[in-house]
């Protein structure tokens, strides 16, 4: 071990009594003596390295003589890790014993780096802030992960769904595929004397996501059209991830068919387009609409019906006056009370039901105002035999047209 060399006091060459405490070799050797740093065990400091060997490094400390690492460490280190270290460079070192018999301070630069990450460790579960990391491995019970020089795990309960795998599976096919594979972590335990640190890829995912949606929600605009995945379906509407917050297309907005259900134009996983209806950021809710993002079918009515022709139609509602009609599943129609039967009837229930499907006339088309007149009479009305002629004429090439293309 080498000690630093104290230089010797010089001759005191006259001057007054101040001048000569000054430079008397006890006060130089305690000016001298002051000036070296003051170790203790456990801490950390930045030393800069003298002297690199198989079986010791020196390292500078500040202190009355330089810190050693042993050769045992230096074995962990491995022949790579050694030939890593270089006279001159500054490196962090944890004091293991600021002065042992032969007066040496012992130092380890693997407990140094160890000691930072636990640091930052007990930094980061403080202030509960998610961080992104490495699987490295895995267990029966989980993934483990590293955090710089330490280890931690993430069981099964506290992995994201997607990463979870199934109960039923082997270890090897639930998380071997996750190895290698970045992850957002939380840490939500950490005791450092059984060296205990347990993380959870499901709470980071949650605060990872609350970031995003706010995010989101401060970019969208009223108007917009976004992509999305539909994440879940409910009898009121379906959920769609517009990739850090979940919007709600309600029920009333999946579709112009008013008898539609979600399931019957989306499914869980599909991508859609959705336009944006409303952001309530006080709320954090996000009103979405498919039915938008196609033509509204009044505009488009004049294209597909016409008077005269036939079409089937579902009674919705009934009144004194009149039946009301839903044709195709997007118009929906009135048939007066005068044009559902030929007889005299007082009430509309006396010849239709809530419900029914009937086979009806278009009477009148008023695409301005959004009706249509429907009639049941009229059906069997001789005046309109020869429009039904040439529609059914119609269908029939069509439907030879496309029989001859499938073939």
């Amino acid at each position: 071990m080498e000690e630093k060399q104290i230089p010797e006091a010089g001759p005191v060459k006259g001057g007054d009594v101040e001048q000569e405490s000054r430079e008397h070799p006890m006060s130089a050797l305690m000016e001298e003596a002051l000036t070296f740093r003051k170790l203790k065990p456990g801490d950390i400091v930045d030393g800069e390295i003298v002297k690199v060997s198989p079986t010791e490094v020196l390292v500078d400390v500040g202190a009355k003589s330089e810190g050693v690492i042993p050769e045992k460490e230096l074995e962990r280190l491995g022949r790579e890790g050694l030939e890593r270290l270089r006279v001159g460079q500054v490196i962090p070192v944890y004091v293991v014993r600021p002065e042992e018999r032969d007066g040496n301070i012992i130092l380890s630069l693997r407990k140094a780096e160890e000691e930072i990450d636990w640091r930052e460790a007990q930094a980061r579960f403080e202030s509960g802030e998610s961080f992104e990391t490495q699987v490295m491995g895995f267990n029966k019970g989980g993934v483990i992960v590293r955090l710089g020089k330490l280890r931690g795990f993430v069981p099964a309960s506290q992995l994201a769904p997607e990463h979870r795998g199934s109960d039923h599976q082997q270890p090897e096919e639930r998380w071997a595929r996750l190895v290698g594979m970045p992850i957002y972590v939380k840490i939500i335990e950490l005791n450092r004397k059984r060296k205990r640190l347990i993380l959870s890829e499901r709470a980071a995912s949650r605060q990872v996501r609350e970031v995003q949606k706010d995010k989101l929600l401060a970019d969208l605009r009223e108007g917009e059209v976004r992509r999305g995945k539909v994440t879940s379906l409910t009898d009121f509407g379906a959920f769609v991830d517009l990739g850090g917050a979940d919007g709600l297309i309600h029920l009333s907005e999946i579709s112009w068919n008013r008898s539609a259900k979600p399931q019957d134009v989306v499914k869980v996983g599909q991508e859609v387009d959705v336009y944006v209806l409303s952001v309530d950021r006080e709320k954090k809710r996000i009103a979405l609409s498919l039915k938008r993002l196609e033509p509204e079918p009044w505009t488009t009515i004049e294209q597909r019906y016409r008077i005269g022709q036939l079409v089937e139609g579902t009674i919705t509602r009934l009144a004194n006056f009149g039946a009301f009609a839903r044709v195709d599943d997007e118009i929906e129609g009135l048939i007066h009370i005068s044009e559902l039967s030929d007889g005299r009837i007082s009430h509309p229930k006396e010849v239709v039901r809530v419900g029914e499907t009937y086979t009806m006339r278009i009477i009148d088309l008023d695409p301005d105002r959004r009706r249509m007149g429907l009639s049941i009479k009229k059906v069997a009305d001789p005046r309109y035999e020869e429009l039904d002629w040439r529609t059914a004429l119609a269908e029939a090439d069509e439907l030879e047209n496309v029989e001859v293309e499938e073939e």
